[in-house]
């Protein structure tokens, strides 16, 4: 695996010195200040790799810009509306100039209105440290309560329903206001949140689309620009929901093994691949992440690896972010998996025979707790979390090296 680390560009409290001091290979980065939809020109995508390319001295870096997370697909081509055919145009042309700079890897996801979602942004660990936590019962109270969305109650036992009302009775009105802020974060790479009044409109644009419509626009989207990105030799690789389970009433198609396998299927092609996050997809329990990878890790393109530990087995509960190691993923098996696809792929000529990882999210600890940086991207969390599965690569590769001699 080629170990990459997620920048968010020059406003990133983790600096370009930073990453070549944790001993990250290459760098995960995406123009956040162009708004979707836009075309990225090649003079902010040359801009990009120049920057990761140099120290604060002027000094090379040694670190390339290897994957593009996220060129982001608009919530136009999502529901097929207004400028989306524009758009599609759009994000080809994003697409080649990103091909001829150099770029190979580009990770987007399919998920409707809101990018990812947690109740909690610094959930206090036994440690000391803290984490993002998705709870269920405050997404419920947020929903029927601080949201009022209609009909939203329905979508939640009884048990859940009864103890939303109560803990949102409970909350004074900075806590209900804090509640909504940590749920309506925008995009990773901004530091806006969506008003209330934002989520409502967007709720309202979807109000007629099932899932089922939503995975054709998908499909219809992938018919697009996978000829073009065959064509200039670019993989792209979806990323699953997050949490992989239906939120606020809105369709979700990339949560399971089987919305991955129809989606692989129905654009059959190398071109047409996943970003295998195992903190996404863990928080669901009948998700099989060592199993997922040995099925479809032929088109597996880029990894997320972080865990999450959660509440019970429910198919929508409750989790928060785990240290690398210590979540109910079992990373060894999954690293090991991986390993053993990219044995397959160097055995069978492949160009891609690497698969590029990030560690994922991780706890603030130390210093991170004073440095207040993007929710789930903490310096000296992250750098814990790159060790402690690089060591498992590692141990995990010479084994195998090992055994075929």
């Amino acid at each position: 695996m080629r170990q990459t680390w997620r920048w968010f560009g020059p406003k990133d409290l983790c600096s370009i010195d930073d990453i070549t001091q944790v001993g990250a290979e290459g760098v995960v980065s995406a123009l956040h200040h162009v708004p979707n939809g836009v075309v990225w020109s090649p003079e902010e995508i040359a801009k990009r790799h120049a920057e990761i390319a140099t120290r604060k001295d002027g000094t090379p870096s040694g670190l390339t810009w290897d994957v593009v997370e996220s060129l982001p697909v608009s919530e136009d081509i999502k529901k097929q509306k207004n400028d989306w055919r524009e758009h599609v145009e759009n994000y080809k042309i994003s697409m080649r100039h990103l091909a001829e700079s150099g770029i190979e890897v580009i990770c987007y996801n399919f998920m409707p209105v809101l990018d990812w979602t947690r109740t909690d942004l610094r959930w206090i660990v036994p440690n000391g440290g803290s984490c993002m936590r998705f709870d269920i019962d405050d997404f419920a109270a947020f929903d029927i309560h601080v949201l009022a969305r209609q009909g939203a109650a329905a979508d939640y036992t009884n048990a859940i329903a009864d103890e939303a009302e109560r803990r949102f009775s409970a909350m004074d009105d900075a806590a209900r206001k804090q509640l909504a802020r940590n749920v309506t974060m925008g995009l990773p790479g901004s530091t806006e949140s969506m008003t209330l009044d934002d989520v409502r409109a967007h709720l309202a644009e979807y109000g007629s689309i099932t899932r089922d419509r939503l995975r054709a626009n998908f499909v219809d989207f992938l018919d697009e620009v996978v000829p073009v990105a065959e064509d200039l030799g670019l993989r792209l690789c979806c990323h699953p929901d997050d949490p992989p389970f239906a939120l606020l009433g809105l369709p979700r198609v990339m949560s399971t093994e089987a919305d991955y396998k129809y989606i692989l299927d129905a654009v059959d092609s190398r071109a047409n691949g996943m970003t295998l996050c195992t903190g996404s997809l863990g928080a669901r329990p009948d998700n099989d992440l060592p199993g997922m990878m040995e099925r479809l890790g032929d088109k597996v393109h880029f990894l997320h690896l972080r865990n999450v530990k959660r509440d019970n087995d429910d198919i929508v509960g409750s989790f928060y972010e785990a240290e690398h190691l210590a979540g109910d993923t079992d990373m060894v098996a999954l690293i090991a998996a991986v390993v053993r696809e990219e044995s397959k792929r160097k055995a069978a000529g492949r160009k891609d025979h690497t698969i590029p990882m990030r560690p994922d999210h991780g706890q603030d600890i130390l210093d991170d707790l004073s440095r207040r940086s993007q929710p789930g991207y903490p310096t000296i969390g992250r750098m814990k979390g790159l060790a402690e599965l690089r060591g498992v690569m590692m141990a995990l590769e010479h084994a195998q090296w090992g055994l075929a001699r």
